[in-house]
């Protein structure tokens, strides 16, 4: 697992992944069947995660299919030449 994600945004991430995860708590210990703040939680503790490892699947994702397109037209040029 290579990171593909900078220092910076990792640390933007990291940040913002334990605000939304501590406003979720505080949320959810006043209301525990709440569903808006365990969803907050879960993605707020995805965001840390992501920060703190430097990886982030979608972004794996999104490169990997630009090389595919990116593959795709190379190989539909030469064809057509």
């Amino acid at each position: 697992m290579k990171p593909n994600i900078g220092r910076v945004d990792a640390l933007c991430r990291i940040t913002m992944g334990f605000t939304i995860l501590a406003w979720s708590t505080s949320k959810l210990v006043k209301r525990p069947n709440d569903n808006v703040p365990l969803f907050a939680a879960v993605c707020g503790s995805m965001k840390a995660a992501e920060g703190i490892t430097r990886f982030c699947p979608l972004t794996y994702l999104a490169e990997q299919k630009m090389e595919t397109m990116q593959d795709h037209a190379c190989h539909h040029d030469s064809h057509s030449e």
